[in-house]
């Protein structure tokens, strides 16, 4: 799951940009000068409300409307009005506000605890912050065991060779052209040589924009003179963050003779983006994205990430005031309508578990949310005895979509990786580099993905001749020499997800029909949820079923945690109906 953050603030005039992006087709937009001081929420609306009720109500309670997406019945407003939110409460059509805001000011000493860190912990540990990362060493190889290779790295792919996506296994029998799959993420760089060719620009969108630095000028996404293009409207096929690259490269990576294949390499790949370079997902731009996927023939979307500011949305927590309370249930509400929307046009939804290692069924505590605050000094606190029936993480536990647990090589749980039976609908790779014999970390138990070049540079991966320099990064070049492309191991429930997204584009192909109004083809979510649950592999808890994870780390301290799977052999907490199988899944 997607959460990378140096540092977790920002002014309220920088977000307001977020609502200038295009929206998705069918919204209506509406000119508003933003002026400094402003605060911006997302309205939810009663479901039926007429355009013009809405339109009235926003107005009455001191609101000027700036995007609006009829569809999900939400609109993005701005106001100057410190009470908007109770104006807006006493207005019969308007069921719900949430800020749809950033960090004015977070205290630096949350930020050195890590209570503002995003994503990730697990890329984090993988890479080893802090540490002389060029000299610890090359990764080891994951032998093919004799298998025929796909790409010039596949030998490095054990995650395909785990779920049966092989030259001699599911890619003899690929049929995912044709098959759309979004990638709401941080951004898809469509330049890649092994992302290019499955790479659809015209249906790709940007649904949101860079936010260079908070208040007090600590850099968010960074300053864009310095991004690559320079800009802070990033184009639909850049990516500066390298997450979503990674993603849309393990589901359809193509088959084309440099670096790696993903799950399905005849896919198509759509950009949705709808993260910031810093890894926050705001409500706004995650409706409009799902919108946007259920109004254009989107098969399949990845969401590796949760919503922000709330890693968990409850109801009537004790601890929350009234009006975070009012928030948290219009998160829910509106994420679930965006969720209903895509599903019932066709959308098969999939989503990360998360890499907080806890079990979501049972009552936990959270001390990272909100993430991001709207008035200076307002920071995260600890949310003890959270009830699962009322808390709720969004996209992961919303109605209708697909959970996601991580594994490693020897096919454990990662340590990582949340679970929960009853949560965790199917288990796929997403790496775990301390799944060694000796705990000990190993690079290549990562997931290995494309990794934009322009990133590679900018963080050291590669040197002035565009040689690698570390060890969790790789190059790969065609034939001719003249093709190359960088690739990086990274690990997370992000990684596994689209794996089983992968496999859902499979389905999709195999089993769909001709998709008279999209072009391409078209299965129902129902369908493609039941084919890809029962053709996991059934997977049993580890025995004991308290299993405790010991890992070495490089700093000669050693970590220990232990996690509880429950249920059956055929379903259960760490696993879920099992993990997932490309070749299975098609019927072969």
């Amino acid at each position: 799951m997607l959460k990378l953050k140096s540092i977790a603030t920002t002014s309220a005039l920088a977000l307001a940009l977020t609502a200038l992006v295009a929206g998705p087709a069918g919204a209506a937009t509406s000119s508003g000068d933003e002026v400094s001081g402003e605060q911006q929420y997302v309205v939810l609306f009663a479901e039926g409300a007429s355009t013009e009720a809405t339109r009235a109500a926003v107005e009455a309670a001191g609101g000027t409307i700036i995007a609006e997406n009829a569809e999900v019945g939400v609109a993005t407003v701005v106001t100057t009005e410190a009470d908007f939110a109770a104006e807006a409460a006493a207005q019969s059509v308007i069921e719900g506000t949430a800020q749809n805001r950033v960090i004015a000011d977070v205290p630096n000493a949350q930020k050195g605890a890590g209570a503002a860190e995003k994503f990730d912990a697990a890329k984090a540990d993988l890479r080893g912050a802090g540490e002389n990362a060029a000299a610890a060493g090359a990764p080891a190889t994951r032998p093919s065991k004799g298998r025929p290779l796909a790409e010039p790295l596949a030998d490095l792919q054990w995650d395909m060779q785990a779920i049966d996506a092989t030259v001699d296994g599911s890619y003899r029998h690929d049929k995912s052209r044709g098959v759309l799959v979004g990638i709401l993420d941080t951004g898809v760089d469509g330049s890649h040589p092994d992302i290019a060719p499955n790479f659809d620009a015209e249906l790709s969108r940007n649904f949101t924009v860079d936010i260079e630095a908070d208040a007090n000028g600590d850099p968010i996404d960074g300053a864009c003179a310095d991004e690559p293009d320079q800009s802070c409207e990033d184009a639909a096929d850049v990516d500066e963050n390298g997450h979503g690259t990674h993603v849309a490269s393990t589901i359809a990576s193509p088959i084309n003779g440099i670096g790696i294949a993903g799950v399905a390499p005849d896919a198509t790949i759509v950009n949705l983006r709808a993260g910031q370079d810093s890894g926050y997902f705001f409500l706004q731009a995650s409706l409009d994205a799902l919108t946007y996927a259920g109004d254009n023939g989107i098969d399949v979307v990845n969401m590796s990430y949760y919503v922000d500011p709330w890693l968990f949305n409850c109801t009537s927590h004790p601890a929350d005031s009234p009006a975070d309370q009012a928030e948290q249930r219009t998160v829910i509400t509106a994420m679930q309508r965006a969720l209903d929307y895509a599903r019932g046009n066709g959308v098969t939804l999939v989503s990360a578990a998360g890499n907080g290692a806890t079990d979501y069924t049972k009552v936990i505590s959270d001390s990272s949310s909100p993430d991001f605050a709207s008035v200076p000094g307002e920071i995260a606190y600890t949310r003890d005895l959270l009830d699962p029936a009322s808390c709720i993480s969004m996209p992961s536990e919303g109605d209708g979509v697909i959970t996601v647990s991580s594994t490693g090589p020897s096919e454990r749980k990662a340590y990582y990786s949340d679970y929960g039976n009853g949560y965790v609908d199917v288990a796929a790779p997403g790496g775990d580099v301390y799944d060694t014999a000796a705990g000990t970390r190993d690079y290549a138990a990562g997931i290995l993905a494309a990794y934009p070049t322009a990133l590679a540079e900018a963080e050291g991966a590669i040197d002035e001749n565009g040689d690698v320099i570390v060890p969790w990064a790789v190059e790969s070049c065609d034939a001719s020499g003249e093709t190359c492309g960088y690739y990086q191991y990274l690990q997370g429930t992000s990684m596994a997800s689209p794996h089983a997204a992968g496999v859902a584009a499979l389905i999709v192909g195999q089993f769909g029909k001709r998709d008279k109004e999209h072009g391409g083809k078209t299965l129902s979510p129902d369908a493609v949820e039941a084919k890809l649950l029962s053709s996991a592999v059934d997977t049993a808890c580890p025995v004991p079923a308290a299993f405790t994870y010991v890992r070495h780390l490089p700093n000669g301290t050693t970590a220990t945690s232990t996690h509880t799977c429950e249920g059956s052999p055929t379903k259960n907490g760490f696993y879920g109906d099992g993990i997932v199988n490309a070749l299975a899944a098609i019927g072969r």
